[in-house]
């Protein structure tokens, strides 16, 4: 038992049989999770995330949605290029490896592809991160200290150890919880590469000025040079 893939006409799953060990019980239906009464919680984004209750474990369910000006257009279609090359396949697998590589990311239930035609769509399913919280919202309402940057900075660093590209580094996508420790979420795009120099920096970047427009937008924030260097001095340790 373990990671099993299965093909119901033009629709694929992929899914941890350690938790879900009646495939039946799987559902990517937010209509099917409110009838058995299990939807604790949920986050606006790029769309809704639903928090759902699963025989006492707390899931994430994520219906993949297209952002930008095409989204004006195509809401939540993808063009196929193939299972292996779609949103949540790669999403699934690539938190699978990072599972195997330690690193704090969110265990990967299940996924979930309709193919229509030339196109397709897709949901993920990932454990939540229990008594955590937005490192925006932590920003926001403490203040962090030297050792919150420095661990920062050395979490981003582990990633980058293992070849990890975040395309989206951002406030929004690191989780802080009670015990102090954060965690990195959001893997659509996201890939394994080669370590390089370039986009490392092009991550640290990205994400110190997301930092300066959390600043700029909730001015009580308390994010300024010297956070960097300890952020920094995390990092490159």
């Amino acid at each position: 038992m373990g990671i099993i893939q299965k093909k119901l006409g033009n629709e694929y799953i992929l899914y941890d049989s350690t938790i879900f060990e009646d495939s039946a019980d799987i559902s990517f239906s937010v209509k099917t999770w409110a009838n058995r009464s299990a939807i604790i919680g949920f986050a606006e984004g790029r769309g809704t995330t639903f928090f759902v209750d699963y025989q006492g474990r707390e899931l994430v369910l994520r219906h993949y949605k297209r952002g930008g000006k095409i989204a004006e257009y195509v809401e939540d279609k993808y063009l196929w290029l193939g299972l292996a090359f779609t949103r949540a396949w790669r999403e699934f697998k690539l938190l699978e490896y990072m599972q195997q590589c330690s690193l704090p990311v969110p265990r990967p239930v299940a996924a979930h592809v309709v193919r229509e035609g030339l196109f397709y769509k897709a949901d993920l399913i990932t454990q939540r991160i229990r008594h955590s919280h937005l490192l925006l919202k932590e920003l926001i309402n403490n203040t962090l200290e030297q050792g919150h940057w420095v661990a920062m900075g050395s979490m981003i660093k582990r990633f980058h150890d293992h070849g990890i590209h975040h395309v989206d580094l951002n406030v929004k996508n690191i989780l802080l919880d009670e015990g102090g420790r954060f965690y990195l979420i959001d893997f659509d795009k996201c890939n394994k590469r080669k370590p390089a120099k370039n986009w490392k920096q092009a991550d640290i970047n990205r994400f110190k000025r997301s930092l300066n427009k959390a600043l700029l937008l909730n001015p009580e924030i308390i994010f300024n040079q010297q956070c960097w260097e300890w952020f920094m001095q995390g990092y490159v340790a």
